[in-house]
């Protein structure tokens, strides 16, 4: 099991966070009882490179926080031999904007985004209320000793 991790960004400083990524990686798929090794990547970008992501590929002309290119829809759709689940593009400036916005810190909201992100490799989505209760309880049960 792997999370490999890129940073295209300006932002060095987030380098001290990729421990606690690393855990909540590993938290993630015991909290939903997935024993299998599988990668992700998750890479951190500027805002003009998630808002060129967000244009071409989901045709929303903004940029975004977070967005993720799943291999698979389905968790239940993955073949054994297949190892990599995706790629997550997070915004460091969102990061940064979104923690001031919500009074907590940038190591906490990039390990949030990046928990969000995974779950949508794993085939997880919020598209109906359903859906959304599903993956935020997920969300909640991994982060909740997240400060």
């Amino acid at each position: 099991m792997s999370l490999h991790i890129r940073n295209l960004s300006d932002e060095k400083a987030y380098k001290a966070y990729y421990p606690a990524l690393r855990s909540y990686f590993k938290k993630t798929f015991k909290v939903l009882g997935i024993s299998a090794e599988y990668d992700v990547s998750m890479i951190l970008v500027n805002e003009d490179k998630i808002h060129e992501l967000n244009r071409d590929y989901r045709h929303i002309d903004r940029p975004t926080d977070v967005i993720t290119f799943a291999e698979i829809d389905s968790y239940s759709e993955l073949e054994e031999d297949e190892l990599y689940l995706g790629d997550i593009f997070i915004s460091v400036k969102a990061v940064k904007d979104q923690a001031l916005e919500y009074g907590h810190s940038e190591k906490r909201e990039l390990c949030f985004l990046f928990v969000h992100g995974l779950l949508h490799t794993l085939g997880y989505d919020h598209m109906t209320k359903d859906d959304e209760e599903v993956m935020f309880a997920h969300q909640k049960a991994i982060l909740e000793d997240l400060k």
